[in-house]
């Protein structure tokens, strides 16, 4: 499965303590230090994602139109996401939320939408094409 359907799996199984629905489903809610041992730890008997470092993981979000979002201090209003936010802050871990329009509990069907961007090094050359098309215009030259 691509990138965003394996988190969208993951969120929704039991089977993960450290990843759940936040903001009644429109946000991904990842207790850090629990995620890094459950998921991307070494020995696993099941690897999900090819990567073992958290940071290649947030890339990863980044790179697939998810956005880092602050979370005010409210607990949710529903008992799962309130339990879940709870073990997580009882474990003593960060709590990273992260939002995409295009990634939400009730709504598989937009996982289509949840495309990869370009990276900055493919687009490098085609910045270069443009300055060549367009060469500037000044009195210098």
């Amino acid at each position: 499965l691509p990138f965003p359907q394996k988190l969208w799996v993951m969120a929704e199984s039991n089977q993960f303590q450290s990843i759940w629905w936040s903001e009644g489903g429109k946000c991904v809610a990842i207790a850090e230090e629990l995620f890094k041992a459950e998921v991307l730890g070494k020995g696993r008997p099941l690897q999900i994602f090819a990567m073992q470092n958290i940071q290649s993981f947030l890339r990863q979000l980044t790179r697939y139109g998810f956005t880092k979002i602050q979370r005010d201090f409210q607990r949710s209003a529903s008992l799962p996401e309130f339990l879940a936010e709870e073990a997580a802050v009882s474990a003593h871990s960060q709590i990273l939320y992260y939002y995409n329009s295009s990634f939400k509990r009730e709504h598989p069907y937009l996982l289509e939408k949840c495309k990869r961007r370009a990276s900055l090094k493919r687009r490098a050359p085609d910045a270069l094409e443009m300055d060549e098309r367009h060469p500037c215009r000044c009195p210098d030259g």
